[in-house]
């Protein structure tokens, strides 16, 4: 009983990490990609939350499998699989985590030049939605 509650209480801070740097991003994302590419500060400072938010996902994915007794999956991505396999996320989310973890990779590990319009249109038609999505589909898992 008490592993449990250490769980829930872990998974309960991840989603909460989670959510609060996507109300910080939001603070400052560009409305358009003619600022995003002009404006260094503010790139650095979304490519870092695209990471941060990435990486908090992939905690999350794991902090949950450890609470359902699943089977520990290989690297990051297999995480949201393994999710997806259990029908706690959707398979089109899951390729959508995946995509935007190997997106993470690109941006943390400077993998030849980076596209910052790949990145912009990442950030803001895809990652906030896909987060916003995977905090819905957990919470129906975990309520509050």
């Amino acid at each position: 009983m008490k592993k449990e509650g250490y769980s829930m209480g872990r998974i309960k801070e991840k989603i909460a990490e989670i959510e609060g740097y996507l109300d910080e991003l939001e603070e400052f994302m560009p409305d358009d990609i003619d600022e995003y590419l002009h404006d260094a500060k503010t790139r650095a400072a979304c490519e870092r939350y695209f990471e941060k938010i990435t990486e908090a996902m992939v905690d999350l994915a794991f902090l949950i499998i450890k609470d359902k007794g699943l089977k520990q999956p290989e690297d990051d991505k297999e995480a949201f699989d393994a999710l997806a396999k259990e029908k706690i996320i959707s398979n089109e989310l899951a390729g959508q985590l995946k995509n935007a973890k190997g997106m993470r990779n690109i941006i943390a590990h400077q993998y030849g030049t980076v596209d910052n319009e790949i990145v912009f249109h990442s950030i803001t038609e895809e990652l906030v939605e896909d987060a916003e999505n995977f905090l819905k589909s957990i919470s129906r898992i975990y309520k509050k």
